[in-house]
């Protein structure tokens, strides 16, 4: 799994990624604190914490084919430092909290072309299957892990540091971010010749059977993501006390954590494509079992199995992005992450209005698991059977024994029939 770290542009890519997410989790927490301790309205405080997400959905359509149109570690370059600069006026004491506003949205749109980069870059310096697989193993590792930390101890940390001082900590990481790709990573030039546009990666994604098939595999963890948005009222239905809410929480991450690790050291390259359609099924159908009213601990254990076997997803990612060509690789992943990115909102604000409306966060979890597992068969069996397609072409083309060197030239004369017409 560690093999791809002696790639020094990966391995600066790597860094990158794993303190800036460090960095953004400080800013996350430091800010919901921040807007608190001077309105008092908790209202205000969850809204700047939201501003840190909303605006990637936007940027994630609107600005990742930027990364297909210019060179992509330009800009990373000058994405990472228009932030080291916004968070960096962030941290100024007693910055106005409409300036804040406007800073905290300006922030995640720049992320986004600056995201889609590093993910075309990463295929374009790791061209070898099983190399770049690994690769997106340990950044699913790194990243969950540090969000998980994050989760656990970004309170403790800014309430030690001080809002300022944690928000001028993430300015640090993108200015180290910054530096980095500009040392270590090399300057191509643009993947594409031609003006695309945002719509250009939709096209991609929506046109190409196995990318909507891939898609819908992943995009189907907005089902399997309500348990985080109904938590609290799970545990107190649960019985739990309320100190239970962090372990509901972190129990699904950190299955994801462990099941990367176990797919990159057990599961080769070539036999992940085969399973991701099974696990995506499994990962939904643990969730059914909420149905039983599970006791604290058991459900723990089903969100830490939905996690394990829902690692399938950096495999979806990594095949999408083999799949995509290079020239169009940036906007085609910024629209499946913008999808993503939808589901999960629209997924929590569904859960959240279905438990309300009956009663019950196990039953609405239930429910999830239930309507994952319909949508997620019928995907599956069409990616085994687009999978197969694929392959026996590949193998028929491969095997297909090349035309004979005087046929050639017989060709170019034209046939007998022809000449004699």
């Amino acid at each position: 799994m560690f093999a791809p770290l002696a790639n020094r542009e990966f391995r600066a890519l790597w860094l990158t990624e794993g303190i800036s997410v460090a960095g953004d989790q400080l800013t996350r927490v430091a800010l919901a604190i921040l807007v608190y301790d001077r309105t008092g309205n908790a209202m205000w405080a969850a809204s700047i914490y939201a501003l840190t997400f909303l605006p990637a959905l936007a940027g994630g359509l609107g600005l990742s084919h930027l990364a297909d149109r210019y060179r992509r570690r330009t800009l990373m370059v000058w994405c990472s430092a228009g932030q080291a600069v916004l968070v960096g006026l962030m941290a100024i004491p007693n910055t106005p909290l409409p300036a804040l506003f406007v800073l905290v949205i300006g922030v995640p749109l720049l992320q986004s072309p600056a995201v889609a980069a590093q993910n075309a870059t990463t295929r374009e310096i790791l061209p070898d299957d099983d190399l770049y697989f690994r690769s997106q193993d340990l950044r699913g590792i790194t990243t969950n892990t540090t969000m998980l930390v994050g989760l656990g101890g970004g309170g403790l940390l800014v309430g030690w540091l001080g809002t300022s001082t944690a928000l001028a900590i993430d300015a640090a990481t993108f200015v180290i971010a910054t530096l980095l790709v500009h040392r270590y990573v090399a300057d191509r030039p643009p993947a594409s010749t031609a003006k695309t546009n945002w719509l250009d990666g939709a096209r991609w994604v929506f046109g190409d059977r196995r990318l909507r098939i891939l898609v819908t595999l992943s995009w189907l963890v907005g089902l399997a993501v309500i348990p985080e948005g109904l938590a609290a009222p799970l545990a107190k239905e649960l019985g739990a006390p309320s100190g239970a809410v962090g372990l509901l929480l972190a129990a699904d991450p950190l299955g994801f954590i462990v099941g990367t690790f176990v797919i990159a050291h057990y599961i080769p390259a070539a036999l992940r494509a085969r399973l991701i359609g099974v696990l995506c099924v499994s990962a939904l159908a643990v969730l059914t079992l909420f149905i039983l009213k599970p006791s604290l601990v058991l459900a723990l254990v089903l969100l830490f199995v939905s996690g394990f076997v829902g690692a399938y997803q950096v495999t979806v990612m990594g095949l999408f992005n083999t799949i995509v060509p290079n020239e169009v690789r940036g906007g085609a992943f910024g629209a499946a992450r913008t999808g993503l990115r939808v589901a999960q909102a629209l997924g929590i604000a569904a859960g959240g209005a279905v438990a309300q409306g009956i009663g019950s966060a196990a039953t609405t979890i239930a429910i999830a698991g239930a309507l994952g597992v319909l949508i997620a068969v019928p995907a599956a069996v069409a990616w085994s059977r687009v999978r197969r397609e694929h392959e026996e072409a590949t193998r028929s083309a491969r095997d297909k024994p090349a035309k004979p060197a005087h046929t050639k030239h017989a060709n170019r004369r034209g046939s007998p029939a022809k000449q004699a017409s």
